[in-house]
């Protein structure tokens, strides 16, 4: 029965995952940059540590009170530099500390002790809370701290290393179980009511640097922004999911291109080489000589991939193309191949199925539109997560 699951605590969701990389709060905004391109990991933790206390300096590790601050991804550092005082001086505005980087709501990041229950981790999560900050229940002898060579990357705290829990984390480990809860999963999500109308979108032919906000807004929430023609059908998205694969620069398209061209620009394979020499035409015009200089350097070191193009037009009113209208019938993978082609389900898609296609394409979300593309809504793994909690709470 489902109600097994209530006595399972976070350390048991915690097995197998890594430990935390971390970046202290001292650290500069490049600094966090150069992790986030060189770790691989989509967004890097951030500590707060109080050295001053009892420290072991021959074996690197920190005795001292040591607290995890908050997060960052490519996406703060993408939006902090899209402001025009950056894009004039980039260089210097990535040597300002990275606590200019942490979002100023709070609880984001939460510390739980790992016999924390299940239930109470869906509780954190649905206050608001992204990640959960959980130590790794392996205790370092002292005897093994003094030969372990420390990951400068790493935190460890009075000898344990730590992980976090994500939204996806919980609903892999739910859907690990599903059949503890039949029949409801089966169930539509139109029919369980959490198809939700507040979403972010932007017209397709609209000013990419208008929906810098909504960026800002859905990186938050864990959402996307919908790009929509001017009868609200869905042509795609600019995904946070898919700004976080690429580098710094693309600030520069974003304060410069429409939506339409920026989802070309951030799709996979990397920016079309005409939509390049527009963007840097564009600085140039507007003297953002600073971050030209940028783009030009990331482009000469391979940041981008750049895809060859026989277009020599630099217009951007191009109209919609049909190829980038979705069917409920295609299969899209925005976060494995980096694709600004939004996942897409019908409001009939049953919850189950619904949560696969989202874990799958690894992103908290799942678009809902009609049969003729029509935009409806959305459902976030917060919807999902709120259904579960009801139904454990019936049982408990």
């Amino acid at each position: 029965m489902a109600v097994r699951l209530l006595s399972y605590e976070l350390s048991d969701l915690c097995l197998g995952k890594p430990a935390l990389r971390s970046l202290s709060i001292t650290s500069t905004v490049a600094e966090a940059l150069e992790v986030l391109k060189t770790s691989g990991d989509s967004s890097v933790s951030v500590w707060s540590c109080d050295h001053k206390a009892k420290s072991d300096s021959a074996s690197g590790f920190c005795e001292g009170d040591c607290r995890c601050v908050g997060k960052i991804c490519m996406v703060d550092v993408i939006c902090y530099l899209c402001k025009d005082e950056h894009l004039v001086s980039p260089l210097l505005a990535l040597k300002e500390p990275v606590s200019v980087l942490l979002q100023k709501t709070p609880g984001i990041v939460l510390h739980v002790e790992p016999s924390c229950s299940l239930l109470e981790a869906i509780d954190l999560v649905l206050g608001g809370a992204q990640n959960l900050v959980v130590p790794i229940k392996t205790k370092l002898s002292n005897k093994r701290r003094q030969h372990q060579k420390p990951s400068p990357s790493v935190t460890i705290h009075k000898g344990r290393e730590f992980c976090w829990l994500t939204q996806e984390d919980i609903i892999r480990f739910l859907l690990s179980s599903i059949g503890l809860f039949s029949p409801f999963p089966a169930l539509s999500i139109d029919a369980l009511g959490i198809i939700s109308s507040e979403i972010h979108t932007i017209e397709y032919h609209s000013p990419a640097s208008a929906a810098i906000g909504a960026i800002s807004r859905a990186l938050l929430d864990q959402t996307s922004v919908a790009v929509v023609d001017s009868e609200g059908t869905l042509i795609g998205e600019i995904s946070p999911f898919t700004l976080a694969c690429c580098d710094e620069t693309v600030a520069a398209a974003i304060k410069t291109l429409s939506s339409g061209d920026l989802m070309a620009y951030i799709d996979c394979g990397g920016p079309p080489e005409d939509l390049v020499q527009v963007v840097s035409a564009r600085l140039k015009q507007r003297n953002l000589s600073g971050m030209l200089e940028h783009l030009t350097m990331s482009m000469s070191f391979g940041g981008f991939s750049s895809s060859s193009s026989s277009s020599d037009e630099e217009s951007t009113e191009a109209p919609v193309p049909r190829s980038l209208r979705h069917s409920r019938s295609m299969s899209y993978s925005a976060r494995m191949v980096r694709r600004a082609e939004a996942i897409v389900c019908h409001p009939k898609s049953s919850l189950v199925a619904v949560m696969i296609q989202a874990i799958s394409h690894r992103v908290n979300y799942v678009w809902v539109t009609e049969d003729d593309c029509s935009l409806v809504g959305i459902v976030t793994f917060s919807d999902m997560l709120k259904v579960f909690r009801e139904h454990l709470e019936a049982i408990a």
